[in-house]
C-alpha cells in the first residue's frame, strides 16, 4: 500500500505542485488549506507523514504541531517562509522531524519526505539505542563485539541524546546539561565534543550514523 502524505498548505498553487511531484513518486496525497480543519481530519484518517506549513489560517503550524504531537507520533516536516532562528528551533523542539525553508525545490521536498519515512521506519523496526550499550562506570560504549573509550563529557552527551531518540537538542540545551555552572565556553565547544564522539562511534559501526547534525538546529540520536 502506498504511503499517504497530508499536505497542510494555504498556497494552493504550491500545494498542487507538491502533490503532483509526490503522486509521481507513488504517494497518496491529501490537501488541507486551513489549520483549523486538520485535527478533525486526523480523527478520521491516519497519514504516514504530514507536510505542515507554519503560517496557516485558522490555527498556525506551531500550535498544530504541538497538538498533533500530544496525540500521535506521525512524522512531521514543517515548511515556512519565515527563517527566524526562534521559529526554526521552536518548531523542532515541538516535535517536528524536519524543517524546510521556502523557497524550496519540490524535488528537495520529495527527497526529505523519503528520508524522514526511512528514518522513522528504521527506528521503529530496530532501535539502535537497544544495540548501543553504555558502561557508565568505565566510560565505554559497546556495539556488537566492539567497544571504545569515551571522555566523561562524551559519555554525558551520548546519554542525554539516547534518552530521547529523534529529539533535536540545540547547542544551548546540550551546554546546559554538560556545563551546568554556565562557565564561559563557546557554543562551538559542543561541536568539537560531538565531532570526537561521532568519530569514536564510527569505529564501532562504520555503516551507522548514531548522532546526526541537523543544519541550523542542533543534534539528535537515531
Amino acid at each position: 500500500m502506498n504511503d499517504h502524505i497530508l499536505i497542510v498548505e494555504d498556497e494552493t498553487k504550491l500545494a498542487t505542485v507538491l502533490r503532483d511531484y509526490l503522486v509521481r513518486e507513488n504517494f497518496n496525497v491529501s490537501l488541507i488549506e486551513r489549520g483549523d480543519e486538520v485535527i478533525d481530519w486526523l480523527s478520521r484518517e491516519t497519514p504516514d507523514l504530514i507536510l505542515l506549513d507554519l503560517m496557516l489560517p485558522g490555527i498556525d503550524g506551531l500550535s498544530l504541531c504541538r497538538t498533533i504531537r500530544s496525540k500521535q507520533d506521525t512524522p512531521i516536516i514543517m515548511t515556512t517562509a519565515r527563517v527566524e532562528e526562534i521559529d526554526r528551533l521552536l518548531g523542532l523542539e515541538l516535535g517536528a522531524d524536519d524543517y524546510i525553508c521556502k523557497p524550496f525545490s519540490p524535488r528537495e521536498v520529495v527527497a526529505r519526505v523519503k528520508a524522514v519515512l526511512r528514518r522513522t521506519r528504521h527506528s521503529s523496526d530496530t532501535t539502535q539505542a537497544a544495540q548501543l550499550q553504555l558502561a557508565e562506570n568505565s566510560n565505554r560504549a559497546r556495539y556488537g563485539d566492539r567497544d571504545t573509550e569515551l571522555t566523561a563529557i562524551e559519555m554525558r552527551l551520548l546519554q542525554l541524546l539516547m534518552k530521547q531518540p529523534g529529539r533535536i537538542f540545540t547547542r544551548d540545551q546540550l551546554m546546559d546539561d554538560i556545563y551546568p555552572d554556565r562557565r564561559l565556553v563557546s557554543d562551538r565547544t559542543i561541536d568539537s565534543h560531538i565531532k570526537n564522539l561521532r568519530r569514536k562511534l564510527a569505529t564501532l559501526a562504520p555503516d551507522q550514523e548514531f548522532v546526526r547534525s541537523v543544519y541550523g538546529a542542533g543534534y539528535k540520536f537515531e
